[in-house]
């Protein structure tokens, strides 16, 4: 918009004219003489006549011409309708409502050539519409208020539900390793009974200095071999552990099917226990080696632990990061660190069949964004792209530098899956609010609106999505500089 059209002089108000448009047909005479009264007739000069954002004070009704409606979309100006329609309406419609909805114009308005309109100031619609038609204003009233209150209503019990998904599925996940943390510290504890048990029996054995410092030796080695043990698949480790079971069978070592898992594991082979059947005598052989048993098994056990709770601190990192409850609403942010917390919280539901395919440019700049809003964006594209596949494909991730052509600065985010796609008959519909394809219970019908309003209404960006069968891609274009200031209001 480059500043409003000129307008001539208020010309002459007929009331047969305004009676000649739809809008007016069944109003009585008096009621034409009062909107003559307290209304205009204006001849507008092509060009803008109002901006989307701006407080919505007319309500113009087109006589003739041709009229332009246009939405902001990032840095875009979208049209959404062209006209020459007589009696078409824009402007301040919701008027009376009053203050219960923010009083601005939601589109812009431009006149492609030299257009007459009747133009009523808002607040005189809204007091009309009070007087001639109290009926309807409450019912116009309980409509759109009530369908906000139940989009509301329906997105927070989506969110609810959302949430404790999320919530089964971290305590799944937390629980696997708290439980084999738990495990191993029980092992653990009768691990070290045992080796005081066993150092017991060193102390009061036929054990010089240099054979207790042999023994000492080879406890460092071991341990040292299990930080840089192999992994084995199973028949790697099933065939070493014949061979182990063997070698201590001939050399007289009891229970040697018993011990060989924990050498193997460890990656003590073969080499390994003949230099250690050559540094000490026969005679105490099988005490040094289950002496280092109880060693490597100790150190397995901690290794489990220590795994266990790392495990633990990243799943609770990535619910910190998901929630950002410590953190500012709005912030500059790594987007890939919110769709990995996001992609963490969503494992369970992701499942095994899911292949997760990562395509991070890492030299994205960070962001200014409603950090948990996006992970909520996030999680509604991720979940759809995982049900749409039922659980068995590829869910691909992508992160990619744009701008408009404006030359503006943008991030991208790409949640791409390998599903049946979506039906070009619905591809228009899947933003819309209450539309889903998911059977009855399943789905509320506001995940792709909520998403749509938290990118396009609060961040200023765009939400797109292209599908043929075998290649899903919903798109989200973020600026990587901030519009405006942020907005007070949630867009959900």
């Amino acid at each position: 918009m480059t500043g409003p059209a000129r307008s001539a002089p208020s010309a002459a108000c007929g009331p047969d004219e305004l009676r000649t448009l739809f809008l007016f047909e069944k109003l009585t005479e008096d009621q034409l003489a009062r909107l003559c009264a307290d209304g205009r007739v204006e001849l507008i000069e092509s060009g803008p006549v109002y901006a989307e954002g701006e407080p919505a004070s007319c309500f113009y009704v087109l006589i003739e011409g041709a009229l332009v409606l246009s939405r902001q979309v990032g840095a875009d100006d979208v049209e959404i309708s062209r006209t020459s329609q007589r009696g078409v309406y824009a402007g301040a419609f919701q008027a009376y409502l009053g203050d219960r909805v923010p009083q601005v114009y939601t589109a812009s308005l431009r006149v492609s050539e030299p257009s007459r309109f009747f133009v009523l100031p808002a607040d005189a619609l809204a007091r009309l519409m009070r007087e001639w038609f109290p009926m309807a204003v409450h019912m116009l009233e309980g409509l759109f208020l009530g369908m906000r209150t139940t989009q509301q209503a329906i997105g927070q019990r989506e969110r609810l539900l959302a949430l404790g998904s999320l919530s089964a599925g971290l305590t799944h996940e937390l629980n696997n390793p708290a439980a084999a943390a738990v495990r191993a510290a029980s092992a653990l504890r009768e691990r070290v009974a045992g080796m005081r048990h066993k150092l017991a029996l060193i102390a009061s054995g036929p054990y010089d200095r240099a054979t207790l410092g042999i023994l000492i030796r080879l406890q460092e080695e071991a341990v040292e071999r299990v930080a840089k043990a192999p992994v084995l698949t199973p028949l790697e480790a099933g065939d070493r552990e014949d061979a182990v079971t063997d070698w201590l069978d001939d050399h007289g070592i009891a229970g040697g099917w018993d011990l060989a898992p924990t050498f193997v594991q460890a990656g003590l082979d073969l080499p390994w226990l003949e230099q250690v059947a050559g540094s000490v005598p026969d005679a105490i052989r099988e005490g040094a080696v289950r002496w280092l048993n109880y060693t490597v098994e100790t150190e397995l056990l901690m290794n489990e632990i220590e795994d266990s709770t790392a495990r633990i601190s990243t799943l609770v990192a990535a619910a910190k990061q998901y929630s950002q409850l410590d953190r500012a609403p709005y912030q500059r942010v790594d987007v890939h660190e919110l769709l990995d917390s996001t992609l963490v919280m969503l494992a369970g539901k992701i499942g095994d069949g899911v292949t997760v395919v990562r395509e991070y440019d890492r030299a994205l700049p960070k962001i200014p964004a409603y950090a948990a809003e996006l992970n909520q964006v996030w999680t509604n594209l991720i979940d759809n792209a995982v049900a749409a596949m039922d659980g068995v494909g590829t869910l691909t991730v992508r992160t990619a530098p744009s701008q408009d052509h404006l030359g503006v600065d943008h991030v991208v985010v790409e949640i791409a899956d390998t599903g049946p796609g979506v039906a070009p008959e619905i591809r228009d519909r899947i933003f819309e609010p209450f539309f889903t394809t998911k059977p009855v219970g399943a789905g509320t019908g506001l995940g792709l609106d909520i998403s749509w309003r938290i990118v396009v209404t609060k961040h200023h960006g765009d939400l797109s999505v292209e599908s043929v069968p075998g290649d899903t891609r919903f798109r989200v274009r973020l600026p990587a500089e901030p519009a405006d200031e942020p907005a007070d209001e949630p867009a959900v």
